[in-house]
This record gives C-alpha cells, structure tokens and sequence, in this order.
C-alpha cells in the first residue's frame, strides 16, 4: 500500500458497506503517513454527504487512522477542552486519490474528562439486518469497540495527554 507524505492535503472518503459514498473531507493535511498510521488535521474543511450537502467543520481536529483496527478517532479542539468522535470502521487504506474507509455506524463519544458515551446502536442494527454483515464482521467490530473502549481508560494512543497538542503543534507549522 501506498502512504501519504507529511504535508500532503488528502481528501478523506467514508463509505457504507455496501460500497455507497457516505462522506468527503476535502481539506486534511498528513503530518505522519506510514503503510499503519496515519495522522491529519483539518480546520474548517468543507464536507460534501452522500445527498450532496455541504458543511465545514467549525474546529481544529485532529485525525488517527490506523490500518490494523477497526475504528477511527477524530480529535476535535474546542474551547472547553478535547472532544473525540471515534468511528468503528474498516482499517484504511490511501491510493493517491484519498484515504478512504468503510463506516459502520457505531460510534463513541469521548468527553474531555474522558467519560465516554456509545451512539448509534440502533442505526448499526439497522444497517446490520439490510446490508447483511456477516456474523464475523459483527464480532470485528463489537470486539473492536472494547478495544477502543479500553484505550480510551488508559489513555493511551490518541488519547494521552500530550497527543493531540504535540499533533496541532506541528499542523499549525503547515499553515
């Protein structure tokens, strides 16, 4: 696979499993990209949805991708403190057009006292029964959300301390 260089603005594609275009980030710039991980920020991109609306992001953010796990953690940095949404997803993967991964639904909310909050169960099911998710991928993902779950307790990855100030640090050097 190959990796996006640091400095580099990518576009970021989500999909739905049945292979539907869910959403575009237009505007991230990479400051890491190896074949595993890779790190973006963004502030006040413009997001295209699948029906073709249009939105921009109100905040600095903080992007982790990994290609290993089955979820993605979106650091937004707000007056109040860090604000993560975290997405159970496919693993990335980038081919030079964008970084694009499959978006499951389940989502966790993660407060900036690191409480946490599990959204979207009820779409998840939904989407589980009309695109038929193999009871593998089920597993995958609910097994993923404990591992992510667990992360965030310990406060490690994305959510230690210092990651996403050390990260936003180096994103304003590309501004």
């Amino acid at each position: 696979m190959v990796a996006p260089k640091a400095g580099l603005n990518m576009q970021i594609q989500s999909y739905k499993h049945n292979g539907q275009l869910h959403r575009i980030w237009e505007n991230t710039i990479v400051l890491k990209g190896t074949e595993t991980v890779v790190i973006g920020a963004n502030d006040k991109t413009p997001v295209i949805e699948s029906d073709g609306r249009t939105w921009i992001t109100r905040e600095p953010a903080i992007c982790y991708f990994h290609s290993k796990y089955w979820f993605n953690i979106i650091a937004m940095i707000r007056e109040d403190g860090i604000h993560y949404y975290c997405n159970i997803s496919s693993p990335f993967v980038y081919d030079e057009e964008a970084l694009k991964y499959i978006d499951y639904d389940l989502d966790l909310k993660v407060y900036p006292d690191m409480t946490f909050k599990i959204l979207d169960e009820d779409e998840y099911d939904e989407h589980k029964r009309k695109m038929n998710y193999p009871l593998v991928l089920d597993r995958i993902l609910h097994n993923n959300m404990e591992q992510l779950i667990k992360v965030v307790r310990q406060r490690k990855g994305p959510f230690a301390p210092d990651f996403v100030d050390s990260w936003y640090e180096r994103f304003l050097t590309y501004r």
